[in-house]
């Protein structure tokens, strides 16, 4: 027997409008003009333009004159077969051969191309006198080595890897003949088993070869070890050199490339370009204005030719299809709107609270600042905050500023004031620039300077960091 029961229960739905504007909150502003393109082609209710305001004094278009004597209706006539009078109005100099002005030309990036360093390295093989054989086998080591340039597969192995995968038997000294051939080619180091092999190409294809590259050639072959941990007192007992003429041996090393294909590779051509979202400047008053900078993107509005249809009485699909259309329209426009004062609440809210940094643009004016502090001042979520402030920039008078840079931890100093972690970090950069470089300072000693400055912080927080600035230990921050 069937029972009916009643229960109440809370769920959570979303507006369509909340929906899309949660899908643009977190787009950077080259995203949200690369979306608003992708909805302008996919929904036909949507074009660019401001909506136009219509005036009841705006003379008719096509008014004749004639029409003022009375008579039949001399309106312009709709062309059906529009293909038999489109030619009818092309004035002469469009038919020329050159036919548009220097104005009218459209500039674009050239393109860089690029190739990866395999391929030039391949090309540089094809122009040496090899067999099929040896061809072959240089194009098998080619494509063996790593990103770095670095070949770390045994000959033995590349042997059997090509035996077996073309029939037929190649022998390891073939691949070492071939391999020492391919160390020769540009940059020198390529094809190197490690680093420290890849170090004694490069100072082998050196031409001044002098007292300083006999040192330098030493310290590698018996001393790299002693090299990567920077224990220059060691490296002087195994080698013999005094201090001077080690200085001179080091300096020429680092200026050895320790990834020989970054010279061949075009990673870096191409890089993401930063659009700031936001711009900041000071009026003549000293006040801070603020304001989005998406405005080059073009305004939206609703096709009036399609609303007009969606209003008439059509048949059950179209009609269907068009309101869709127009709903989607309707709520694209009403989320970037709602994005827009978001944002700008957002931005305005940081620089209430971050009012003497953005003055002066002096990173030790940072105040402690978490997420809740601005969800709280602009009354939302703080997930909201989170999607606004995130890849976010602002172009500011002292430079391009990411939002997430300004979120900081508080830490309290001996007096009780709370500073930020940043303006900690700051003064951590500030000590490490200014040490000895020959006895830099540890960490606990950084700690204790720390400490003389009033900056309350323990070992481990100056090890994180400094972890975080890119520095190494002090063993390794040592210099002759």
């Amino acid at each position: 027997m069937q029972r009916q029961t009643q229960t109440q229960r809370q769920t959570l739905k979303y507006s369509p409008l909340q929906i899309q504007m949660l899908n643009l909150l977190h787009l950077t502003t080259m995203e949200l003009e690369q979306r608003i393109k992708e909805e302008l082609e996919e929904n036909p209710i949507l074009e660019e333009g401001k909506e136009e305001s219509t005036s009841e004094d705006a003379p008719e278009e096509f008014d004749d004159a004639d029409n003022s004597s009375g008579g039949e209706d001399n309106s312009v006539q709709d062309y059906y077969d529009w293909d038999e009078f489109r030619d009818d109005d092309i004035p002469d100099y469009k038919t020329y051969a050159n036919n548009q002005s220097a104005d009218n030309e459209l500039y674009t990036r050239p393109m860089v191309e690029a190739i990866s360093f395999r391929d030039d390295l391949k090309q540089q093989v094809h122009f040496l006198q090899l067999d099929e054989r040896q061809q072959l086998i240089a194009d098998f080591i080619l494509d063996s080595l790593d990103e770095d340039g670095f070949l770390r597969r045994e000959s033995d192995v590349i042997a059997d890897d090509i035996s077996f995968a073309n029939s037929m038997f190649i022998d390891t000294d073939e691949v070492n003949t071939m391999l020492k051939i391919i160390q020769q080619l540009d940059p020198p180091g390529i094809a190197a088993s490690d680093l420290r092999e890849c170090l004694l190409i490069q100072l082998n294809r050196m031409d001044n070869q002098n007292d300083t590259w006999k040192w330098s050639y030493k310290i590698v072959c018996d001393a790299f070890d002693e090299l990567g941990s920077r224990n220059y007192d060691k490296i002087m007992r195994i080698t013999g050199l005094d201090e001077e003429s080690l200085k001179k041996a080091i300096q020429l090393i680092t200026t050895l490339n320790p990834k020989p294909a970054s010279g061949l590779r075009n990673d870096s051509i191409v890089n993401e370009s930063i659009k700031p979202d936001f711009m900041l400047w000071y009026t003549e008053d000293g006040e801070i204005e603020v304001q989005l900078t998406w405005g080059n993107s073009p305004a939206l509005k609703l096709n009036k030719v399609f609303t007009q249809m969606a209003e008439e009485k059509r048949d059950k699909a179209t009609n269907q299809f068009l309101k869709n259309k127009m709903n989607s329209a309707k709520w694209f426009i009403d989320a970037i709107k709602q994005r827009e004062n978001t944002m700008l609440n957002t931005l305005k809210a940081i620089v209430r609270l971050q009012y003497d940094y953005f003055q002066t643009g002096d990173i030790k004016k940072l105040r402690p600042m978490i997420l809740k502090d601005v969800a709280e001042i602009i009354d939302m979520d703080i997930s909201t905050v989170s999607r606004v402030t995130t890849n976010k920039y602002v172009q500011t008078p002292f430079g391009i500023v990411l939002l997430k840079d300004l979120f900081t931890e508080g830490v309290t100093n001996e007096d009780g004031t709370e500073v930020s972690n940043r303006e900690i970090q700051e003064a951590i950069r500030e000590i490490v620039a200014e040490e000895d470089k020959r006895h830099p300072y540890n960490d606990q000693q950084i700690t204790d300077m720390l400490a003389e400055r009033s900056y309350s912080v323990a070992r481990r927080t100056v090890a994180k960091y400094r972890e975080q600035l890119n520095i190494p230990t002090a063993r390794l921050r040592v210099t002759i």
